[in-house]
């Protein structure tokens, strides 16, 4: 007697445990022209994703309050001090906040209270509680908002990017613990 085998086809990704079983988080860096602060953000944060291996789980992008600079590049002592650390603001095109943000991302997280208080005008009613100071996460600083280095020097570009550079690695943390949550399940 003869047995008959079937074999039944199984996707490949049916067969081995995905990284995107994680919680994913959408995040959107704020400033006022969203070709300074929130560029030289996300610049950082994409490069602290990627370094972390969390790319399938987190997207993160940038905006402006105004459309001051829409399709315009980033400042460029916002790229030169970027490109110092090893952060590329070249692919950046400036862009005004858009109302599909608000339910798009996980979080909304302005640069200083003046742009915080525009978003909080702006969102919907139910989804204001995404608002936030990018700030918030900083563990070195204190300093709740992050200035605006336009009207300055090259000296303002540091100092941003290091209270930037601290606040994306607590943003980070979160994050992680986020992306582990169903993961770990």
């Amino acid at each position: 007697m003869t047995r008959s085998t079937t074999t039944k086809k199984v996707e490949p990704s049916l067969n081995k445990p995905s990284k995107s079983l994680g919680i994913k988080t959408r995040v959107l860096f704020v400033c006022m022209g969203n070709i300074c602060r929130s560029p030289m953000a996300k610049a950082v944060f994409d490069s602290m994703v990627k370094a972390s291996g969390l790319s399938d789980l987190v997207q993160a992008d940038s905006a402006g309050t105004h459309a001051f600079h829409v399709g315009e590049a980033a400042d460029p002592r916002a790229t030169s001090a970027s490109q110092k650390r090893g952060y590329d603001l070249s692919d950046h095109s400036a862009r005004k906040v858009e109302m599909a943000d608000f339910s798009e991302y996980d979080y909304i997280l302005a640069m200083d209270w003046d742009n915080l208080a525009l978003l909080q005008r702006t969102a919907p009613r139910g989804l204001q509680h995404k608002l936030q100071l990018l700030m918030r996460f900083a563990t070195e600083y204190e300093a709740a908002t992050i200035n605006d280095p336009y009207h300055g020097g090259a000296q303002g570009f540091e100092q941003a990017l290091d209270c930037i550079e601290d606040a994306c690695n607590g943003l980070m943390e979160v994050v992680r613990r986020r992306a582990s949550m169903v993961a770990a399940a």
